[in-house]
């Protein structure tokens, strides 16, 4: 409360973070740069928060906006090694403005103690295969990003259009057109979606998770806003009123199925 005040009394919220071990800074700093510019695809694929107080947001993921009062969020910019990333970093803690580097609660940022990159954006899903391809499709694109920096440029040196693509994600999710400056387009998600899916295969194969990451396409044609508003019977923007209840039976239900049992 001494650092947050007001906000940190909010309502919690609860994000899929995913931890990948890189070999070395460098290539991790190459992973994190390529990232940025999937970070609102990762979020409009794993959209899974739609409600809020009790009524429908409109938004696909409303965690996002709700986590976004507090500072130190959003897309990193870009680092062109791991020293200037750890600059960065440490002209924050040399001044006293946070405590430690996980203070820092951006998109996606390094975590140096553990040798991992970790993706932050992505809301908890319902059920442990959702979970698990997600999990496959960072992991398998940042294997990409490590070591062939697979990056649009177009995107990347424009952080307008990254922010841009990161609020159509919120409000739309897996509907969301997003910007594509090198055409001066919008472009329909689902497709880059499945230009990234296409090129993380090989690294899919390496690592194999395979059949995880061959997952993410069942969790694109359903994802988790939309089934959320399917199960509560609601339209979009509806309060959910008594739905709530059974909706969260039907949640707990899901999440129970597919809870494996201790060796």
């Amino acid at each position: 409360y001494d650092s947050m005040r007001e906000l940190a009394r909010r309502e919690p919220t609860f994000a899929l973070h995913v931890h990948v071990a890189v070999a070395d800074g460098e290539s991790a700093v190459r992973a994190l740069r390529g990232l940025r510019v999937h970070v609102p695809l990762l979020l409009a694929l794993a959209a899974n928060s739609p409600f809020w107080q009790g009524r429908d947001t409109g938004l696909a993921s409303a965690r996002v906006p709700i986590f976004g009062t507090f500072p130190r969020v959003g897309i990193p910019r870009r680092f062109g090694s791991y020293a200037e990333y750890v600059e960065a970093v440490d002209v924050l803690l040399r001044c006293d403005a946070i405590p430690e580097p996980t203070f820092l609660w951006w998109d996606v940022r390094l975590q140096p103690r553990l040798g991992t990159i970790e993706v932050r954006i992505m809301d908890a899903q319902t059920r442990v295969g959702d979970n698990a391809a997600l999990a496959a499709l960072v992991q398998c694109a940042v294997r990409l990003e490590a070591t062939e920096e697979h990056v649009d440029e177009a995107i990347a040196a424009r952080p307008e259009v990254l922010e841009e693509n990161r609020f159509l994600a919120v409000r739309d999710g897996m509907r969301a057109e997003f910007i594509d400056p090198a055409h001066d387009t919008r472009r329909p998600v689902r497709d880059i979606l499945g230009e990234l899916i296409a090129a993380c295969r090989s690294h899919a194969a390496a690592l194999g998770c395979e059949p995880e990451l061959a997952a993410v396409a069942a969790l694109a044609a359903e994802p988790g806003d939309h089934r959320q508003r399917m199960l509560a019977g609601v339209a979009q923007g509806e309060p959910v009123g008594p739905a709530l209840g059974m909706l969260v039976r039907a949640l707990a239900a899901d999440f129970s199925a597919g809870a494996q049992p201790a060796a």
